[in-house]
């Protein structure tokens, strides 16, 4: 097993106060019974409906959807909140692309892609720095290292950060993503595919990650710095639409990040029974894995970790050219709603 040492200060970051992050994609794409259409405006030209993300890989979505506060802090205008379950960030960036939701939650990598291919999204808040990519062996694998897995089958989600994290590891350690082959695979079916014997490695993603390490599997590489941050993302349309809205969702996430922090081990209880999971792989997500003590408003070190994986996207042709990459790092980024996050605005329940 490779590990990367971290150093003391990032190792402070990821287990620093607060800790309560991210976790990961897993289980149905959709949970709620939206109508998979755009809010419908109000009187006032708002909406009357709010269609909101929540996922595994996004604790603080969890938190807000059990806690019931964005339907109180809504109520009285007349909002209704729908809430649609998101497998993987590319999933939600089809949402988010279809107008399906209004707000979706990405990693950081996955929203840049998205942008860069002409998807009208803005990134208005982050809901965590995880790290909860890795690429993962099953229990007694042969493969010891990296530069093993040339030739081999290896799964990945293309479009998230499992999948940018193999190609930045493929680089690091001296192979390119032609030594491998990718088989395209939804993250919980990668696990599926690496427990029959389907494919050598799985390019995995937290809660399921730390689901297959309790089942025996093992962590080949680990490097938190190829996780990029989680993203919460917003249409613009929606953002024109309804701006008062939007800043109501980043209140009810800065209240989240609150809660979660001063609560970590109810965070993980409450992942723990969205996810299925068991609690002792939930607390290993959220205590162990998991950053929430980052700025939450979108800025320069998000674009510095970006520009890193911008290029990667050119070189294996998901975006045209490096001018598109170059557009997008330049109009994704908002931190107009976090600057104005109002975390006492947003109602008990």
């Amino acid at each position: 097993m490779t590990r990367h040492t971290l150093s003391p200060i990032t190792r402070r970051r990821l287990l620093g106060l607060g800790a309560a992050g991210a976790a990961t994609a897993l289980l149905a794409a959709c949970a709620g019974e939206g109508s998979g259409s755009p809010a419908a405006a109000g009187a006032d030209g708002g909406a009357s409906t709010l269609n909101i993300d929540f996922a595994t890989y996004n604790p603080l979505s969890l938190v807000i959807k059990e806690k019931g506060w964005l339907e109180a802090t809504l109520r009285d205008q007349g909002v209704t909140v729908n809430w649609i379950q998101s497998a993987g960030s590319n999933k939600a960036n089809e949402a988010l692309r279809a107008n399906a939701v209004d707000v979706g939650s990405t990693a950081g990598s996955a929203a840049l892609l998205a942008r860069a291919n002409g998807s009208p999204i803005k990134a208005i808040s982050l809901y965590s720095q995880p790290e909860w990519a890795a690429l993962v062996v099953a229990k007694d694998s042969p493969i010891t290292s990296v530069a093993d897995l040339k030739g081999k089958q290896v799964a990945a989600t293309k479009g998230t950060d499992p999948y940018f994290f193999l190609l930045q590891a493929l680089e690091a350690e001296g192979l390119t993503p032609e030594d491998v082959t990718v088989q395209n695979l939804q993250h919980a079916d990668g696990w599926a595919a690496l427990q029959n014997g389907s494919v050598d490695a799985w390019s995995g993603l937290d809660p399921i990650m730390a689901g297959a390490e309790q089942a025996g599997a093992t962590l080949l590489y680990r490097q938190l710095d190829f996780n990029t941050f989680g993203f919460l993302n917003a249409t613009e349309s929606f953002l024109e639409r309804s701006p008062e809205l939007a800043q109501t969702v980043v209140n009810a996430y800065e209240k989240a990040r609150a809660w979660a922090g001063e609560n970590p081990e109810e965070t993980a209880t409450i992942l723990a029974g969205v996810a299925g999971l068991d609690q002792a792989v939930a607390d290993k997500v959220i205590l162990e894995r998991s950053n929430l003590d980052v700025d939450p408003a979108p800025g320069p070190r998000q674009r510095e970790v970006l520009e890193v994986v911008g290029p990667i996207f050119v070189s294996t042709g998901d975006v045209a050219d490096q001018g598109q990459v170059d557009a997008a790092l330049d109009s994704l980024l908002d931190d107009s709603f976090v600057a104005q996050a109002d975390p006492a605005a947003i109602k008990e329940a």
